[in-house]
């Protein structure tokens, strides 16, 4: 046995990576998620706000990390919507419209289409400037924005028209994929008015170190690539899509199907690890 395993071709090695990704999707496999802190402090952070509170949804990521990203911010709105908040979409990326177009689309206007455009939730699009962007509306929100994506004069918008700045807004939700993102929104917002601004955020595998020092105080709650977006996922769904006994659509349980080659993958290369082990010691024993 140790032999065999000794002089084993790598290739059945990458065989079975293989069939342990392939598998979880072709099947759809989902498996359970515990939230963590993190994802169940997101979670109640919306879910103490009450109906009608202004929420800046602040969609700055690109299909370069929708994989990660996307399940989030489809659950955010999905919760906001539930919640009955005012959404303020906004995006410091160039292909961040077609991000927030994507959460218009499959959310608001496919499950909630008594939302309307200009009372529930706006559209305010991209603007260039990166953190300069941040820096202005935080005082300032007309100074940029004097029209919506469609070209609106924001004054035509009943749920615009007292809106000055975003220290207005009850709570600021950033899905970040890279530069600007969250790190941003944490140096030029919360961190400059800790006592007026609220942030909860959703960022990609690798940033997620990075932001873990702002957390609690710039950063009430925080997901972590697809395994936070799993997690706070299973809560949105358990606490509002499952009531009634019915199956939730499937885009809201993309987290979880996204997961499933992750999870199985991980557990191949710790049983690699640990048999790799034993065959190096029993070589050295040799």
């Amino acid at each position: 046995m140790f032999h065999f395993l000794e002089n084993l071709d790598r290739r059945w090695i990458f065989l079975l990576m293989a069939i342990s990704v392939a598998v979880p999707i072709l099947f759809e496999l989902q498996f359970p998620e515990k939230p963590s802190e993190l994802a169940q402090n997101v979670f109640d952070e919306i879910e103490n706000l009450n109906e009608g509170d202004k929420v800046l949804m602040a969609w700055d990521f690109d299909p370069s990390t929708e994989g990660e990203l996307g399940p989030m911010a489809t659950a955010l709105a999905l919760h906001c919507c539930e919640k009955k908040l005012k959404m303020y979409f906004i995006t410091l990326l160039p292909v961040g419209p077609q991000m927030i177009d994507k959460t218009v689309t499959d959310v608001l206007k496919a499950d909630f289409p008594e939302l309307t455009y200009g009372e529930d939730y706006v559209n305010l699009g991209y603007k260039s400037g990166y953190e300069g962007v941040i820096k202005v509306i935080v005082t300032d929100l007309r100074g940029l924005y004097t029209t919506d994506a469609r070209g609106t004069n924001i004054d035509q918008i009943p749920m615009c028209r007292d809106i000055e700045n975003v220290q207005q807004m009850d709570l600021i939700i950033n899905v970040s994929g890279a530069y600007p993102g969250t790190k941003e929104w944490v140096q030029y917002a919360a961190t400059p008015y800790p006592n007026q601004i609220k942030m909860v955020a959703g960022c990609t595998g690798v940033q997620a170190p990075l932001l873990y020092p702002y957390i609690p105080e710039q950063l009430r709650g925080l997901l972590g690539a697809i395994k936070g977006a799993a997690e706070y996922e299973s809560l949105v769904v358990d606490h509002y899509l499952k009531k009634d006994g019915k199956e939730p659509d499937k885009k809201y349980l993309e987290g979880k199907r996204r997961m499933g080659p992750q999870l199985v993958a991980h557990l191949l290369m710790i049983g690699l690890i640990i048999v790799g082990n034993i065959v190096f010691f029993k070589q050295q024993r040799s």
